[in-house]
């Protein structure tokens, strides 16, 4: 069996290895401190207990880094201890042949150490770091989902001969359009992992721009819809943060967008919006638009149309990323 580490931050790492999964000629364990998702594709899921002391008053535990050596490796946490004994057992038991890292420095150093092949997913921005080198080092492969057309970071160049850029992932890769809203929609996106944006500002934009119905998703205020992609491919236009599964969906969708990065370690946005702007396949503001600045930043997106989203290679991502996962251990068989 094949095993995907997901991290918990947010939901792109849990929604990426779902669309993984759907493309895996054999079963896929998933290890996460993230609840399963209904109709998650995994074959298992594996609960982790989470890497803090919730309950604990202690809001700096001591020696995060290990001394320089990692991103969160604190003593005396409970809920990290357990997670590792858990990962432990599992690999112990299950001897899977190659395990996917989504994302977490220390899960793929304690996998490799148990002599398990791993394969890290690379993130977007500045990566060039000790700590991150170390990961990527250590992989047997690793799958970058992006398009290596659009973004092609000097950090990753080192480890090219075991990089894979399967494109951009998306959950709806390969699923039909649905037919067209007759009202021209403005559809803005919210993020799970925290966004500035609010319902008030999208109000702003909607009372000096009659040309659109503008609907918020995932923003405080606005709507929630379990099943996006129907809104997205009717929208004439879409806002949004540049977290990796939106821009995804929103290339899958082929929209012309606006996108605003978000504040996030190590300029994760921040790399793919300059990548995005740079290939004129979006428009990219560094802030969202003020009233002012809307009809100037909507008319430009409006412009470039979507038509490069296409650079994104989003068909067939998932299925690229589950060939070099599997191909990354050589099937055995054990006495």
């Amino acid at each position: 069996m094949i095993g995907y580490y997901a991290h918990h931050h947010g939901v792109g790492h849990i929604t990426r290895s779902d669309a993984i999964a759907r493309s895996m000629a054999e079963p896929m364990t998933v290890l996460s401190s993230r609840s399963r998702p209904a109709g998650h594709a995994a074959a298992e899921w594996i609960t982790l207990p989470l890497d803090v002391d919730e309950d604990s008053d202690n809001a700096s535990p001591a020696d995060p880094s290990a001394g320089g050596v990692l991103h969160w490796a604190p003593h005396d946490v409970d809920g990290l201890t357990e997670r590792m004994a858990i990962i432990a057992e599992w690999v112990a038991r299950e001897r899977p042949r190659a395990v996917v890292v989504d994302v977490s420095v220390e899960v793929a150093m304690f996998l490799r150490l148990m002599g398990v092949r791993v394969v890290v997913m690379a993130v977007p921005g500045e990566r060039a770091d000790p700590v991150h080198s170390l990961a990527y080092r250590s992989a047997t492969r690793i799958v970058a989902p992006w398009s290596q057309q659009v973004y092609d970071p000097a950090w990753l160049h080192p480890y090219s001969e075991k990089t894979t850029y399967a494109g951009s992932i998306s959950r709806f890769a390969g699923r039909e359009r649905t037919a067209g809203n007759a009202d021209p929609t403005v559809v803005v996106l919210g993020a799970a992992g925290g966004t500035s944006l609010t319902d008030d500002l999208v109000d702003s934009w909607s009372a000096v721009d009659p040309r659109f119905r503008f609907r918020a998703l995932g923003v405080a205020g606005g709507d929630w819809v379990d099943d996006v992609w129907p809104v997205l491919c009717s929208a004439a236009l879409v806002v949004t943060h540049a977290g990796q599964n939106a821009i995804a969906d929103v290339a899958a969708s082929g929209a012309p967008a606006i996108v605003v990065p978000q504040a996030r370690p190590f300029d994760e946005q921040s790399a793919t919006g300059r990548a995005l702007a740079d290939g004129a396949v979006a428009e990219v503001l560094d802030t969202w638009p003020s009233v002012a600045r809307w009809h100037a930043a909507a008319d430009r997106a409006l412009e470039l149309g979507g038509r490069r989203w296409s650079a994104l290679r989003t068909d067939g991502a998932p299925a690229r990323a589950a060939r070099a996962i599997e191909q990354a251990a050589p099937r055995t068989v054990r006495q």
